[in-house]
């Protein structure tokens, strides 16, 4: 067996599993236990700072997610005006909704003045009406119109994703008059960007150019000169996977945002695009586990209230399953043999059918599994249900004959595997696309849907098939 491996030859760690990223960055045991002890033995504020300074903001959002309610105060009432805006965008809803209600509305204000646009509005959003109100009001008037702007646009659309701060300049300057443009000490330009978006006298764009080609051009060559190509468009009210498929379809790093009029009025870099991609991804497997995003940071009271109706919604579907059984009473009383293997059934239908359900979600969510592809999807996992049915009818057919001395009863249970096996591959498909299709959340209902219709069929089938070959 080879050795483990050591790191700063500390031998120690021979026999621990070392995550490779809290070596070199982020959030450390020893860091989150000199925070917790700093604030129970009541240091100064500057001691804390001192111990959370190499911190970077995701890093210091994450001390405040594994800290209690009173731990976070303590910490908050130590960084006082020091606290660094990023900070609120790295945090869980739930944490940063406990820091809203700690800071006053004028800390808040000062934090959104410190974000950039997009990042002011994902934290505006989340606030209740009222607080959205509050702060708004204590937020100066030109940046006031442009969030409540922004607010206006629907839910998870590129109007609440994308940043308003934009770098455009006229097609007829020049390489020297745009980099002077860009060294303006006085202009309120992004901190961050990558293309320069050449626009026409209605603010309408014509081209991009990235910053490493305008750099390595003379002063003299104009910026008509140096589009490549013409600019992916995104629609303001498009929604937010769309917007990611479109920067995964394309390999774009940052994509104008265009009103209906076709004219700039903000843009989408990677890094939003990569907290979709995680948000949605999140979400779809906390959705078909039937809990939200925020369930692991919520209290008791909460979570149990929260996941109560998911489960009761489970134990209907498990009652009805029941019903199927309670059919066959008789043969179950008769043949005790039916009992012992009824469960394999439905257990390898529900099995299969959530390989084809993971698989047919996720081609939904990437737009891979469309009207176009459906049916030769459909015929493929059917097939494939069909074929893992006969392997596995052959297997299990075999132990049951030897086991329970009865070909008829081998002969059963394969042939009730098979059919289950190729209703999971087309129930597997058929449900997330008929979710889909009526505009509901494929992520949400259909592993609810896929196991009810698994243990029914594979119940009724084996069962039946006993009562009438067995009986």
């Amino acid at each position: 067996m080879a050795e483990a491996h050591q790191i700063d030859g500390n031998p120690d760690q021979d026999d621990e599993d070392v995550d490779a990223f809290d070596e070199l960055y982020g959030l450390t045991d020893e860091i989150l236990e000199a925070v917790e002890n700093a604030i129970a033995d009541e240091r100064p504020a500057d001691e804390i700072l001192t111990i959370i300074e190499p911190l970077h903001a995701a890093d210091v959002a994450d001390l405040l997610e594994q800290l209690t309610h009173d731990e976070r105060v303590a910490l908050l009432h130590a960084l006082g005006d020091e606290i660094d805006a990023e900070v609120l965008s790295h945090l869980d809803y739930s944490v940063r909704e406990d820091l809203v209600e700690i800071l006053d509305t004028e800390q808040l204000a000062s934090i959104v003045n410190d974000l950039d646009s997009d990042d002011a509005v994902d934290l505006i959003e989340d606030l209740d009406e009222d607080e959205q109100q509050e702060l708004l009001r204590a937020i100066p008037a030109e940046d006031r119109a442009i969030y409540e702007e922004s607010l206006s646009y629907p839910d998870d659309s590129a109007g609440r994703l994308m940043r308003r701060e934009t770098v455009t300049v006229p097609e007829f300057w020049t390489v020297g008059q745009t980099i002077d443009f860009m060294r303006d000490e006085q202009l309120d330009l992004p901190d961050d960007f990558y293309n320069l978006i050449v626009v026409s006298p209605a603010h309408k764009p014509i081209g991009l150019i990235q910053l490493s080609k305008l750099l390595r051009s003379r002063r003299i060559v104009s910026i008509k000169d140096l589009i490549e190509e013409e600019p992916k468009l995104i629609p303001v009210e498009m929604d937010q996977e769309d917007v990611a498929f479109f920067f995964r379809q394309y390999g774009l790093v940052e994509a104008p945002v265009v009103d209906d009029d076709d004219r700039v009025i903000g843009v989408i870099t990677v890094d939003d695009i990569v907290n979709v991609m995680d948000e949605e991804h999140e979400e779809d497997i906390l959705k078909m586990g039937g809990v939200r995003e925020d369930d692991f940071y919520s209290d008791f009271v909460e979570t149990t209230r929260l996941r109560f109706s998911w489960l009761g919604v489970n134990l209907l579907t498990a009652i009805s399953a029941s019903l199927v059984i309670a059919l066959f009473e008789d043969a179950l009383t008769q043949v005790v043999a039916l009992a012992v293997l009824m469960p394999i059934v439905a257990s390898m239908g529900g099995n299969a059918g959530t390989q084809t359900l993971t698989v047919a979600v996720r081609a939904l969510a990437t737009n891979e599994l469309t009207a176009g592809n459906a049916i030769r999807i459909v015929v493929k996992e059917v097939l494939v249900g069909g074929a893992n049915g006969i392997l596995f009818a052959i297997i299990m057919g075999l132990i049951a004959w030897f086991w329970f001395s009865d070909p008829l009863l081998g002969g059963v249970i394969a042939l009730a595997m098979v059919l289950n096996l190729l209703v999971a591959g087309l129930a597997g498909t058929m449900i997330p696309l008929g979710l889909d299709r009526i505009g509901q959340d494929p992520a949400i209902a259909s592993t609810v849907f896929l196991t009810t219709i698994t243990d029914i069929v594979g119940f009724f089938v084996f069962l039946g098939l006993a009562t009438w070959v067995l009986l």
